[in-house]
């Protein structure tokens, strides 16, 4: 029955959204498990966190992952299963070959490769008969060469990828030298939206939607993943988002960038199938388990002001705002926004999160890629070549 799972496993403890999940269901009285591949993530170090595994790295070691997720299923007792980064396609990948006595929380593998595949999901939302920028494959030279011309006017960026890791807006046509789009490594050329930009975090169940968050970033981590949240409200991306969840029937959690133009219209750009920030906005554990997981109405957002990481704007959003020279709005934003990971009677993350960055730091280190890449390293899906 749904809603009566009374052993959950979180994937993905490594993340800020991972530890929130595991606090909201902990305090609605679920017993969590929490695992994940780095020694000493954020989340382990949580109250909320029953006990912790440690896995092989799903991209470098799938079978041994699959393993690992299979003996932990069972010898815990796990009954549902919530991926919350991208080891959900690693995840998937397993319950498609494996009979593990659990429920995953998130669709098979095949919606989630398409909605993750940024043409492919563009042609999703086509299907639907919804609005979208045009999006073209490139999967060769030849592909590059027919936009070239109008490379002021799109964005560029690889099929698989996260954060806006390599992205490309408005190019001079002599820069698209640097990429090299086949077909194992496609491209896509976007339209440029000029507008406001507005992110989704859903969740759904057999195509309801059951929570929906809508924030913008004030301040990112380099270009892309946001680190200072503010909440919107915009009935044409809820509408949006309402027509994709139903026209896929998806159950789980989703997220989505979508672009607000001056005449209000909302497209949307790309779809992330996981957990992104607009979690945060959710703080009162039994209305959001029951929406998500139980038979509940859905759930709106019970926080309104800013959340943030605070080490990260540190990291992050001080050298952004020295600069452009705005040291005034860091300041503001500063005293304005929430710490994220705090919690009543539940501090140790906070200190936690200086070790949890010492571990991806030594990863960048010994890898010579950046904090960011590292964070992902380990469980990144760039398509169905990548899963073995």
């Amino acid at each position: 029955m749904p809603g009566a799972d009374k052993t959950v496993l979180i994937t993905g403890a490594r993340a800020p959204v991972a530890l929130h999940l595991a606090r909201l269901l902990d305090g609605a009285g679920r017993r969590v498990i929490m695992a994940d591949t780095p020694a000493r993530p954020i989340a382990a170090a949580s109250k909320a966190c029953a006990r912790y595994h440690r896995l092989p790295p799903p991209r470098f070691e799938p079978e041994a992952y699959a393993d690992a997720v299979e003996a932990m299923v069972r010898a815990e007792g796990i009954e549902l299963v919530i991926p919350t980064c991208e080891e959900v396609f690693y995840l998937a990948l397993t319950w498609r070959g494996r009979k593990v006595p659990a429920r995953l929380f998130a669709p098979d593998i095949d919606l989630l490769a398409q909605v993750h595949n940024k043409h492919a999901f563009i042609g999703l939302v086509d299907s639907l008969g919804l609005a979208a920028p045009e999006t073209t494959l490139l999967r060769s030279r030849d592909d590059l060469d027919a936009v070239r011309s109008r490379s002021r006017e799109l964005v560029f960026k690889p099929v698989w990828s996260r954060f806006a890791s390599h992205v490309l807006l408005r190019p001079t046509p002599d820069f698209l030298d640097a990429i090299a789009p086949s077909p194992a490594m496609p491209w896509v050329a976007q339209r440029c939206i000029d507008g406001d930009e507005i992110s989704a975090y859903a969740v759904a169940r057999a195509g309801r939607l059951k929570a929906l968050a809508l924030y913008r970033s004030l301040y990112r981590a380099g270009k892309g993943a946001g680190i200072y949240f503010e909440p919107v409200e915009d009935r044409a991306a809820r509408k949006l988002v309402e027509r994709i969840v139903a026209g896929t029937g998806w159950s789980g959690q989703i997220s989505f960038d979508l672009m607000r133009e001056a005449d209000g219209t909302v497209l949307p750009l790309e779809c992330n199938p996981r957990a992104v920030s607009g979690l945060h906005f959710f703080r009162e554990p039994a209305r959001f388990a029951d929406a998500a997981l139980g038979d509940g109405p859905e759930v709106t957002p019970d926080v309104t002001a800013p959340q943030t990481v605070r080490l990260a704007m540190w990291v992050y959003g001080l050298p952004a705002a020295l600069r452009s020279g705005d040291l005034d709005r860091f300041r503001k934003a500063m005293r304005e926004g929430q710490e994220l990971l705090d919690w009543p009677d539940d501090a140790a993350p906070v200190k936690a999160q200086w070790t949890a960055l010492a571990e991806i730091a030594g990863v960048a280190w010994r890898q010579r890629i950046s904090l960011q890449a590292a964070s992902t390293r380990d469980i990144e899906w760039n398509g169905p070549g990548d899963d073995s």
